[in-house]
């Protein structure tokens, strides 16, 4: 599968596309990265240093792959953080390009905009952006249950309304909802939930809940999954996913580590250990 990621890129650690190309090449699918920025790291050190990439150069870039004849072949665009309008609606025109030439082409959208705890972290208006303009063209949607409860406009403490508002979601545009991470009154203990819901079907892992904050795991869980359900398809997907996320987490945490060891962990990434069962909810 060839996947044309258009997302930022750090030079150090993981984030953006240095988060979501070496797993979807691992899984042994080709990757046309196209870069947002080009940051030292991750904001979240607090200091960054490097350039954001005008919305015209992304374009350019994105023009000069399409030259090259690569549109048709191209099985799928991945998305991330959007800082500007700008570049969402690059992203936008891209996505429709290449659609235009093969029908068969999805649009995977991670509506990077904030988390429990933190809040936004975008800047004012991108949310409403990503809500009214960029989550409706997207096949597949990977919001976190914070971004979740901004696109439906309410609060999720439920089970069942986690399904409903995905559902919700579904029925402006989107075919399929995964949930990076949710807590409700009906996750265990000490757990953390990842669900993915279709129009038809609904899913749910558990994973232990790992003492720690990482930048980056939401572009890595976008691209596992796309990579596995271009594939599999959704309930393998999430299996799969949640596999591969809890074990670089672990050793992650194990080491000590501020970034995530996906290199060290890339075993988990070809070769997940499926050990936590999925349930079908509704």
């Amino acid at each position: 599968m060839k996947i044309l990621s258009i997302q930022s890129h750090v030079a150090y650690g993981h984030a953006g596309n240095s988060a979501a190309v070496f797993p979807l090449q691992r899984l042994g699918h080709e990757v046309y990265p196209v870069l947002t920025v080009t940051f030292s790291n991750h904001t979240g050190y607090g200091s960054t240093r490097g350039p954001l990439i005008a919305p015209a150069d992304v374009a350019a870039v994105i023009d000069g792959v399409e030259e090259r004849g690569a549109f048709p072949t191209i099985d799928a665009v991945l998305s991330g953080y959007q800082g500007a309008e700008a570049v969402g609606e690059v992203v936008l025109d891209a996505v429709a390009r290449v659609k235009d030439v093969n029908r068969a082409a999805v649009y995977c959208c991670d509506p990077v905009m904030g988390d429990v705890g933190r809040g936004f972290f975008v800047r004012d208006g991108i949310p409403e952006y990503m809500r009214d303009h960029v989550v409706p063209k997207a096949d597949i949607v990977t919001p976190n249950q914070f971004e979740l409860e901004f696109l439906v406009g309410r609060e999720v403490t439920t089970q069942a309304d986690l399904v409903a508002a995905a559902r919700e979601l579904i029925a402006r545009g989107p075919s399929v909802v995964l949930v990076t991470s949710a807590v409700t009154s009906d996750t265990p203990d000490g757990a953390i939930q990842m669900a993915c819901v279709t129009a038809d079907d609904a899913w749910v892992v558990t994973t232990p809940m790992l003492p720690m904050t990482v930048r980056g795991g939401g572009d890595v869980t976008a691209a596992l999954f796309l990579a596995h359900h271009l594939t599999d398809g959704p309930e393998v997907a999430l299996r799969r996913t949640a596999a591969t996320m809890y074990a670089v987490l672990e050793r992650t945490h194990a080491k000590g580590s501020e970034e995530m060891l996906l290199v060290a962990e890339q075993d988990a990434i070809a070769n997940p250990d499926e050990k936590f069962e999925i349930a079908a909810i509704s």
